[in-house]
């Protein structure tokens, strides 16, 4: 008998290994190996030239992103997401006070004040803010999931992107204020908010649109810097300042233009190779990639973000909580939005704002923070065959007033 007894506990670790094996989103790992792999080539061959003496600097630098994000990644998938519902406030508020220590004492370059220099690393605290703020706002909505038809608590909730977003802003970093925006309102979107509130979201953009670029410029009062204008209007006439502010993106269309059906390969990509596309490590490596590997590989790329969208967008179905649905909502967004506006400026249709291309660009604090939300994504996933009711959730958290 005790053998037998020994042989079952043996097995139990087994058979719970398996268990966890059989419920792991394996597509979702494929994708995001595929994308690292892709990143890591691409990046290589576009770099190859930046630092005399030393080709491998820029790969080197990011698969130590990747190993960091992909140990991260782990942690998270095996994090239950209701502990990160409970730790909303020290998520939101750590957040503002990084973001807010960031304009005191962040390390300017170009202009822009956004990274807190640590030793051998800069870190970026608004990238790692696109995660915690799309955990802290679900767990706002989910506290009030019987109450999102009410203006007032659609007002909160868009309040709570705005103040990250605008603290972000004055950084100034419009691109990263505007991918909070869309992983709030993808957030808010699945939660059940009224089309009549987003029609009035709507109106109020278009007016604050209209004064930023018209009313207060026109009053001699602007409200973005010279630069910002430049970029966000540049691109509707890219060939009219081709020395100047359409400099960037005219290259970039030069680029994806001539890598035609099979690209033109490593040697021949006279517009990565000459240095005459800019930021190509960071910005602009979608347009490396299709200079070198033409069609095909922008093909591939485009295969691989969509099958990561499509496992964020099925995790939001089979969610056990409400929380997690609105979680995986949000990431969803801010993927699609980062990849839909970093690929449209490239090829022209989108204006230049300085979002990176998730997986694909060069950056410690963007890489290792998208990782991280694939793991939180992967902690849905690996939960969803196991239902709360909806009874139990609402003991354990109770809807807020």
């Amino acid at each position: 008998m005790s053998v037998i007894v020994t042989r079952r506990s043996r097995s139990r670790p087994r058979s719970r290994v398996l268990s966890i094996a059989r419920r792991l989103d394996w597509l979702l790992l494929a994708a995001t190996g595929g994308l690292v792999v892709l990143g890591l080539t691409v990046l290589g061959d576009a770099t190859r030239h930046d630092i005399a003496g030393d080709p491998g600097y820029y790969v080197r630098r990011q698969t130590i992103y990747f190993a960091v994000g992909g140990a991260g990644m782990i942690v998270m998938s095996a994090i239950d997401p209701s502990l990160w519902r409970r730790l909303r406030l020290p998520l939101y508020v750590g957040t503002l006070g990084l973001v807010a220590t960031v304009l005191v004492l962040g390390t300017t370059i170009r202009g822009s004040t956004r990274w807190i220099t640590l030793p051998g690393f800069q870190f970026q605290p608004s990238e790692l803010g696109k995660l915690t703020v799309i955990l802290a706002l679900a767990a706002f909505i989910a506290d009030r999931r019987d109450r999102m038809g009410d203006v007032r608590v659609s007002l909160l909730a868009l309040g709570y992107i705005a103040i990250p977003a605008a603290l972000v802003f004055l950084e100034p970093d419009l691109g990263t204020s505007l991918v909070y925006a869309a992983a709030g309102l993808a957030a808010l979107l699945i939660s059940g908010v009224p089309f009549k509130h987003f029609a009035a979201l709507a109106a109020v953009v278009l007016a604050v649109g209209a004064l930023v670029f018209a009313v207060l410029p026109a009053a001699g009062m602007p409200v973005l810097k010279p630069y910002q204008t430049d970029r966000l209007t540049s691109f509707l006439h890219p060939g009219r300042d081709q020395a100047g502010n359409g400099y960037n993106q005219y290259q970039s269309l030069i680029a994806v233009g001539s890598g035609g059906v099979a690209g033109r390969g490593v040697q021949q990509s006279t517009q990565t190779n000459g240095d005459f596309l800019p930021e190509h490590q960071t910005d602009f490596i979608f347009a490396v990639l299709a200079e070198q590997r033409g069609f095909v590989g922008a093909a591939l790329l485009l295969g691989l973000y969509l099958v990561l969208l499509w496992r964020a967008l099925r995790a939001v179905a089979v969610s056990s909580t409400y929380f997690g649905s609105v979680v995986a909502a949000g990431i969803a967004g801010w993927l699609l939005f980062s990849v839909f506006i970093n690929i449209g400026m490239t090829i022209g249709i989108a204006p230049i704002t300085g979002i990176p291309l998730p997986f694909m660009s060069f950056g410690g604090s963007g890489t290792i923070t998208a990782l991280l939300a694939v793991g939180v994504i992967q902690a849905i996933q690996l939960r969803g065959r196991l239902p709360v009711p909806r009874d139990r959730e609402a003991r354990s958290y109770p809807a807020r007033r």
